[in-house]
């Protein structure tokens, strides 16, 4: 199983993200995780939030263009070598990492991929003992 993480599409301007995140505090929306993203005229903000219905809708009517994706998103130990373990279950099933981001939890330390093929990477991942987490899992 894997999380949603939302994606928004922001022009680079100064108060834009400022604007992103004034629309979920107004609709009560928590945000979990975050990366930003950009380049010389937009960025990409990608989310885990707690009500991802909730969230598209309310950033959609704020004038935000949105897309949903689905992320692997793993628990990892919170000492030297762990991501590297990790990440060598991906080198070794030949599972290209379209982009990654870290969060912390109350737990401990959660690492986000996005894959090409995110049913077919999670399998092989299962297979070596890495069980991806869901919305549920993560609280979102």
């Amino acid at each position: 199983m894997s999380a949603r993480q939302i994606s928004v599409f922001l022009e680079n301007k100064p108060g834009t993200l400022k604007q992103l995140t004034a629309a979920l505090t107004k609709a009560n929306i928590n945000i979990r995780a975050l990366s930003v993203a950009d380049t010389k005229d937009f960025g990409i903000v990608r989310l885990l939030v707690h009500d991802t219905f909730n969230a598209t809708s309310v950033l959609n009517e704020a004038g935000f263009i949105t897309s949903i994706k689905p992320v692997l998103v793993y628990k990892i130990a919170d000492e030297a070598g762990s991501l590297d373990k990790v990440l060598q279950n991906f080198e070794d099933l030949s599972i290209n990492i379209e982009y990654m981001y870290a969060f912390a939890g109350r737990s401990g330390a959660y690492m986000v991929f996005r894959v090409g093929d995110t049913k077919e990477a999670e399998a092989k991942l299962r297979k070596f003992g890495l069980v991806s987490l869901t919305d549920e899992d993560l609280g979102v």
